[in-house]
Parts: C-alpha cells; sequence; structure tokens
C-alpha cells in the first residue's frame, strides 16, 4: 500500500472531489467556497499540492482522482493505530468504544466483519 498523508486541508478539498467527480474546476472552486469558505487560490493551491501528491489530476479544468477514497482512509487509519495505539486493533477499538455500550446489530456487524478478514 502506497502511502498517503493528507492534511485536514487536502482531505476536504478531495472529499468534495470524490463525491462530484468528475467535476470542472469552475464548480468545485464554487463548492469549495459554498462548504469550505475558501476562496479560488485556496482552492487551486491545495488542488496543486493533491496533483503533487499524485491523488488528484486537473486535465483541461476536469478533476478526477486519481487515489480513491478508501485508499487514503485505509492508509491513513493504519498510520493512526500504528502511532496512538502501539499498531494493536483491539486497544484501538477499546478506547473508541470506552464505556458506551454497542447495539446487538453492531456487535454482530463487527463479528462479521472481523470474520470476513480472518486469515484461513
Amino acid at each position: 500500500m502506497k502511502k498517503y498523508s493528507l492534511s485536514f486541508s487536502e482531505f476536504s478539498l478531495a472529499s468534495i472531489i470524490w463525491d462530484k467527480e468528475p467535476i470542472k474546476s469552475g464548480e468545485l472552486v464554487k463548492l469549495a467556497r459554498e462548504r469550505l469558505d475558501w476562496k479560488k487560490s485556496t482552492t487551486y493551491t491545495v488542488l496543486r499540492k493533491l496533483e503533487e501528491k499524485k491523488i488528484m489530476v486537473n486535465n483541461k479544468s476536469i478533476v478526477t482522482s486519481l487515489v480513491k477514497k478508501e485508499e487514503v482512509q485505509g492508509h491513513e487509519s493504519k498510520e493512526f493505530i500504528n502511532k496512538r495505539f502501539e499498531n494493536s486493533l483491539p486497544s484501538f477499538l477499546t478506547a473508541f468504544i470506552g464505556n458506551n455500550k454497542i447495539s446487538e446489530e453492531e456487535a454482530e456487524e463487527l463479528k462479521n466483519l472481523i470474520d470476513s478478514y480472518k486469515e484461513d
């Protein structure tokens, strides 16, 4: 898996692109103004950074992703668990759930998810 580390700003803009792609750059500027309260120059600066990281491409004013959202989230999630929880998924889940209870449905969904990823 490649390493994809995005700043909050980069992820915010990328999320708009993932949601609307392919998107014209002018429309992206408009949405970034509406959703993020950004100026045109900010949008293009952040888009350029995403292009440098080979996450997005702006070709003839049409912006599309080169990397899917799930790939970025997967990388960032693994990095977070590695850094903050010594690479222990159970430690992360314990901290995440805390003293809260989960429903029977959520517990069953988690069990099924874990089962689907078990090594044979």
